[in-house]
């Protein structure tokens, strides 16, 4: 009796469970529930941040700058400025304004422009360990910055916005006397959608940043939806798709797309593409698939038939042909490298620009872009090192 009671109660919890799961999967079709999903902007960690003090969250006394940029459109945006630690260092005393020392040492050291994941502000404690590593063991001046709708800047989100706000937030190093080739951008989970469409373009403007760096992206937010797992194990999409059109819909109601795969062809910079394998929120396969996206062009195509089995021997030994000829051209062009206890660097070289991809054996998803070997990494790549 006690076990048909424990069946029918966990009946009870797997239906309520269920209901709750299609209600939240349903809602992202509602654009106001999905850029709340994307952005959740209204999580503002840590909460009641004063960034007035930068000092508070870990920085060193009056090395940071707390100011607003304004944008084209007439958003204000919160920003950060980070000199860098052998700048700071050079100092003879602390500096009493903070403002007096950007120009000087923008001319000194290159600067990473770094943009966030979603979620938080520009104080939250994994990004300040971003700067840390950044302007410390990089010794380069960061900038970062709080997108629209986010911490205290002013407006609501969405993608043509946030990149506006990149470009404005590039544009603004510009004018302080940076030239685009000293200054590496840096994005981090949804900031490498951000990115990846600053990336593309500055390259339609042939202006040509020092790099672009992607710390545990996703190829496009569609994809995001087809790979995402809540707390870890259980697939957003799949279980809807055994109800017909209902993944469909949901997929087709997106309007924030960041389409970082669909921008790759327009991307001419050197860029660097980092993930760690235990990456539970975005699963490393999508830089993978970029990675991919950047090597394609500089391989031989296969034409794969488009009936298998009405293919004749003949046909069949072009395609074998075509394989083998892409195999040796890849093998030619690429260059993999095993870290012992730390992961694998590929890396090719063509058009007189670099496209690496860095695979972490451990990092999850907020910590892959702080350890010190990928920084290293990143560092000799760039030339900050």
């Amino acid at each position: 009796m006690a076990g048909v009671q424990f069946w029918f109660r966990g009946q009870k919890y797997l239906v309520i469970f269920g209901g709750i799961y299609l209600g939240i999967v349903l809602l992202l079709a509602i654009p106001f529930f999905q850029s709340h999903v994307v952005y959740l902007n209204a999580i503002k960690l840590p909460l009641f941040a004063d960034f007035d003090t930068p000092e508070k969250y870990g920085l060193a006394p009056n090395r940071t700058l707390n100011f607003k940029l304004q944008t084209p459109d007439g958003e204000t945006l919160g920003a950060w400025f980070i000199l860098s630690e052998p700048y700071y260092r050079s100092l003879s005393a602390i500096p009493t304004e903070v403002s007096e020392h950007v120009i000087p040492a923008l001319k000194e050291r290159p600067v990473i422009l770094f943009f966030h994941g979603n979620a938080a502000t520009r104080a939250f404690s994994t990004r300040i360990r971003h700067y840390q590593a950044f302007s410390t063991r990089l010794g380069a001046n960061v900038l970062a910055i709080d997108y629209r709708g986010f911490a205290d800047s002013t407006g609501k989100p969405s993608e043509s916005g946030l990149v506006r706000d990149a470009r404005t937030a590039f544009d603004w190093l510009v004018a302080q006397g940076k030239r685009p080739q000293d200054i590496l951008i840096v994005g981090n989970s949804l900031g490498t959608g951000v990115s990846g469409q600053l990336g593309a373009q500055l390259a339609a403007e042939n202006i040509n940043p020092r790099g672009i760096v992607l710390l545990s992206p996703f190829s496009s937010i569609h994809e995001v939806l087809e790979t995402y797992h809540m707390f870890g194990f259980i697939p957003l999409m799949k279980p809807i798709s055994i109800i017909p059109g209902a993944a469909q819909m949901v997929k087709r109601a997106v309007v924030h797309r960041f389409d970082t795969l669909k921008a790759v062809p327009n991307i001419t910079s050197s860029v660097l593409i980092a993930h760690a394998e235990n990456d539970w929120d975005i699963p490393d396969v999508h830089s993978d698939i970029l990675f991919q996206a950047f090597l394609e062009p500089h391989l031989p195509p296969v034409n794969h038939p488009d009936n298998p089995f009405t293919t004749t021997q003949e046909e069949w030994d072009v395609v074998v042909k075509q394989q083998t000829l892409r195999n040796a051209k890849r093998g030619e062009i690429l260059k993999s490298t095993p870290l012992q206890n730390f992961g694998r660097i590929d890396e090719f070289a063509q058009d007189g620009r670099k496209v690496i991809l860095v695979k972490t054996l451990a990092g999850g998803h907020d910590y892959v872009g702080i350890q010190e070997g990928l920084v290293d990494i990143i560092g000799k790549n760039f030339a900050l090192l």
